[in-house]
């Protein structure tokens, strides 16, 4: 008997803006992403943990300006002149950069480039720079003078809406009551969010069949912490 191979047809995850979930944890970043004329020389760097909503945020923001999105270890296989044509930027995971010199010299490049071009550059990054290990000091001096804004560690109301909203794109059903168990036994860390409900799509994918508490408690309890 031939065996049948089933099929993942998830849906990627929902990144526009009408997806963003606006909460007290990321307000303030938001507002200040959507004022570019209060950045110092049109230039900004977004900081916040694991599966804080970085990236979502940095797709709809360069997706509204028709930016590239560039991830910071492939910036020396760039051009800075393509990049900064469009006249906005988004550099992803900028700490990235540390411990390759190619790439911390592009960025260092497309620091100086990007107010002389009247372009917009946005970072993201997990940690501060002075944490990023950089090895360039021209560069190292940079980063730790741009204005940083931070996204903030979410409530529950907003770690309940994000389970949601994952699960939602996997297309994975889970019942409102055990998002509540869930919350009630977690940290409050999107990124631990994002890697629990992943686990539990593939381990309800293996088994065929609906994603139970017992399934949840068995996948929470081995979950590590966030090491972001």
């Amino acid at each position: 008997m031939t065996r049948q191979i089933p099929l993942d047809l998830r849906t990627p995850p929902a990144l526009s803006r009408g997806d963003f979930l606006l909460a007290t944890a990321n307000r303030d970043a938001l507002a200040m992403l959507d004022a570019p004329a209060l950045w110092p020389q049109g230039r900004l760097l977004l900081i916040g943990p694991e599966g804080a909503g970085k990236s979502h945020i940095a797709a709809f923001w360069a997706a509204e300006r028709g930016a590239p999105v560039v991830a910071a270890d492939a910036l020396a296989n760039t051009s800075p002149d393509a990049l900064l044509n469009g006249g906005a930027l988004v550099v992803e995971d900028a700490e990235r950069v540390a411990g390759r010199a190619a790439d911390q010299a592009m960025l260092f490049h497309l620091w100086n480039l990007a107010p002389a071009r009247g372009a917009l550059l946005l970072l993201t990054a997990r940690a501060a720079p002075r944490d990023w290990g950089l090895t360039l000091p021209d560069l190292r001096s940079r980063m730790d003078a741009m204005t940083q804004v931070r996204l903030g560690a979410p409530d529950e109301e907003l770690l309940a809406a994000v389970l949601v909203k994952l699960c939602a794109d996997r297309q994975l059903a889970v019942p409102p009551a055990l998002i509540g168990w869930l919350l009630r036994r977690m940290d409050r860390d999107l990124g631990l969010a994002r890697r629990l409900v992943a686990a539990l799509d593939a381990a309800a994918f293996a088994a065929g069949g609906p994603v139970t508490r017992r399934m949840a408690a068995d996948i929470l309890d081995k979950m590590p912490a966030s090491d972001a």
